[in-house]
């Protein structure tokens, strides 16, 4: 008996963890499916809401593999000082909080930014950033790094056997190498990219707007907050959740296993290096790029430190209690479901990158609006929702871990009699210092810069960082605005640093 009640309660985290997973994705999912008004039909607005969702995302998914194919060509074949540096650039896209990425894309290619001041210097028209285009340059400039790690994989998977063939054969290496492997590697992260572009909701509310330049998701947002009718957002977050479900079904289906044959893992010898040139330009645009915002927002923060509003501080503990809570619990659901395993567990932990954020916020705001007032739940629902958000990335962090873990030392685990709680601590938590450092990093950076499911429950006094920057911009005080990014960057990188170095230190003692 107390066998079994023991095995009951190390079982609770991980059903607790499912059940959470389940009803904050399927669950809101079903909430809003039941508010919608079928009958009621999509209006003009909302049809030109979806073809906008979707050309969008189809424009920057096939621009960001365009401009990625030289740029990871170029990584795959050179040697350089720095190569590491770059590389470990492309990722930085992914923890920069999405508003102030667009306020640096805003210092360059914004009214006063650095490209129309040169136009204007020179007597040529200024462009616009705004609407289509300016959605599709965002999107690019998120989505071109993690475009060119997913190619680059794909030269890295050739072997170099394949390479010494083809130069005994005196063949073209494009042709009979690169092709082929473009050819599978190609479809898989356009279709990664036009996923993520489908459920963009901060960069649309920032740069799009407007008749013709409205996404579903600020739709959904635009009917909850300005109209309050509850009934068409449900109705629109039924067809967002359709359009992510569809893609991300095409994505499986279409997405072929990217196999170019084994090797014996001899360091890769390339003759074919072509012109030095063409790939020091694709590095140095790439580079440029993802840097100028950045140091932009840099530049142009530092001044604005001092302009900031006592409101923004506020917001900005508000922030990282959210992140760190959101960090907690994102880590304790993944460890719980990593340890529990098996394919059920699988699904579950990827289940929340098919749900949006927002759809998630509309069902619980349709939930929670007849007995509460949104607003006071707020922070919570926010830290639930985030959590929920960054548990596919924590997952993959773990779960392999936790394989890895029992599969050396269970048996002997098995042997001693350790097991329950005294396994986890004596034996899993220790050697999962360095994966659980790294996802509560992730998951704590990702919830600070997150401006999605606050914006339908937050007021004045539960505004997060992110909120806040993105009504000082509103107000048009944007160098006030451009201090909040820089005071948002700066707690986001610290939370991911002190999470992922704290692990780390005396990790092997």
């Amino acid at each position: 008996m107390a066998r079994g009640l023991g095995t009951v309660i190390h079982r609770l985290p991980a059903w607790l963890s499912a059940v959470l997973v389940l009803g904050l994705t399927l669950g809101t999912l079903i909430a809003v499916a039941t508010r919608a008004e079928i009958g009621r039909g999509l209006s003009p607005a909302d049809w030109a809401a979806v073809r906008f969702t979707v050309a969008q995302a189809l424009v920057s998914a096939v621009l960001s593999v365009v401009l990625a194919i030289p740029a990871a060509r170029a990584l795959a074949r050179r040697q350089f000082r720095g190569r590491g540096l770059l590389i470990t650039l492309l990722g930085a896209p992914f923890l920069l909080p999405v508003i102030v990425a667009i306020l640096g894309l805003l210092a360059v290619f914004g009214r006063s930014g650095i490209l129309n001041s040169g136009l204007a210097a020179i007597g040529l028209p200024q462009v616009s950033i705004y609407g289509f285009w300016g959605v599709v340059l965002a999107h690019v400039f998120f989505n071109l790094p993690l475009a060119v790690r997913l190619i680059l994989q794909g030269w890295q998977a050739i072997p170099a056997e394949r390479f010494r063939l083809v130069a005994s054969l005196n063949g073209s290496v494009f042709r009979l190498l690169e092709l082929p492997m473009l050819a599978r590697a190609v479809p898989g992260a356009a279709l990664v990219v036009f996923l993520i572009c489908l459920t963009s909701f901060a960069v649309a509310l920032t740069l799009g707007g407007g008749p013709r330049a409205t996404t579903l998701e600020l739709a959904i947002y635009q009917a909850i907050r300005f109209d309050f009718d509850l009934g068409r957002a449900a109705l629109l977050a039924c067809l967002q959740f359709a359009l992510g479900l569809t893609a991300a079904f095409v994505a499986w289906r279409v997405t072929p296993i990217l196999s170019m044959g084994r090797g014996m893992d001899r360091v890769v010898q390339r003759w074919d290096n072509g012109r030095v040139a063409v790939d020091v330009v694709a590095l140095a645009l790439v580079a440029v790029f993802l840097a100028l915002p950045l140091l932009m927002v840099i530049l142009r923060g530092v001044p604005g430190l001092i302009q900031l509003p006592e409101a923004v501080w506020d917001a900005a503990v508000r922030s990282i209690v959210v992140a760190v809570c959101s960090a907690i619990l994102c880590v304790g659901m993944a460890l719980s479901l990593a340890l529990k395993g098996g394919m059920a567990v699988t699904v579950i932990g990827v289940l929340p990158l098919a749900a949006s954020g927002l759809v998630m916020g509309t069902g619980l705001f349709i939930l929670v609006y007849p007995f509460v007032s949104p607003s006071s739940v707020a922070s919570p629902v926010t830290i639930l929702v985030n959590a929920t958000l960054a548990l596919p990335f924590a997952m993959r962090a773990i779960g392999p871990a936790v394989a890895d873990v029992q599969s050396n030392y269970g048996r002997l685990a098995d042997s001693l009699g350790m097991g329950g709680w005294d396994r986890l601590r004596l034996l899993i938590v220790p050697r999962l210092r360095r994966p659980l450092g790294f996802a509560a990093g992730l998951a704590a950076a990702l919830s600070m810069g997150d401006l999605g499911v606050i914006t339908l429950f937050a007021g004045d006094a539960q505004e997060t960082l992110p909120l806040a920057m993105y009504r000082l911009m509103g107000a048009y005080r944007m160098d006030a605005a451009a201090g909040a990014g820089l005071l948002l960057l700066a707690l986001s990188l610290a939370l991911f640093w002190i999470c992922d170095q704290g692990a780390r230190r005396d990790a092997d003692a």
